[in-house]
Formats: C-alpha cells, sequence, structure tokens
C-alpha cells in the first residue's frame, strides 16, 4: 500500500483553511470570521460523513480518525482566535479615555 502526501488523503478535503486564503478587495474582518466559521462547520461535516461510511462499513477507520482530528484541530484554532478576541476588547475597554 502506497502512502499518500499530507492533504492527499483519498476522500478528504485537502487542509487548507479558508481564513487563510488571501482575502478579496472588500472582504472585512466579519467575512473573515465568517469563513473560518463555515470551514469549520465544514470539517465538521466531514467527519460525521467519515464516520458514517465507517459505521456502514464502506469507509475506512484511519480516515475517519484523520477527519476527526482535522475538525477538533479547527475547532481548538477557532476557540484561540476567539478567546484572542475577547481578550483584545477587554484590553481595549481597560484603556483610559
Amino acid at each position: 500500500m502506497a502512502i499518500d502526501g499530507i492533504g492527499k488523503t483519498p476522500g478528504l478535503a485537502p487542509i487548507v483553511p479558508r481564513a487563510t486564503q488571501t482575502p478579496s478587495a472588500g472582504q472585512g474582518f466579519g467575512d473573515a470570521l465568517g469563513n473560518l466559521i463555515s470551514s469549520v462547520d465544514g470539517s465538521t461535516a466531514d467527519a460525521n460523513a467519515a464516520v458514517g461510511r465507517v459505521l456502514d462499513g464502506t469507509g475506512d477507520v484511519h480516515e475517519a480518525v484523520i477527519a476527526l482530528q482535522k475538525a477538533d484541530t479547527a475547532l481548538q484554532l477557532t476557540v484561540q482566535i476567539r478567546n484572542k478576541i475577547v481578550q483584545a476588547y477587554q484590553d481595549v475597554m481597560r484603556m483610559p479615555v
């Protein structure tokens, strides 16, 4: 069995978060956050589909585990970004006027 390169696992989308893509002209911060959230939602849907294929007997266990890890990593990244945004907001609110 040949080993595929990173991001080339059959049946799984490549590892390229939408938030790291070059923003188009006119795209704001809210749009970038929306893209990040939709990317996390998509990776979660991919993980659910991979687990469903394993349960049906048509999928491979290692693909499901990889999809679950991608979804978990994307969710952890999103939570850390949220934490930094909240921390920055709190720092701005503490500034004297």
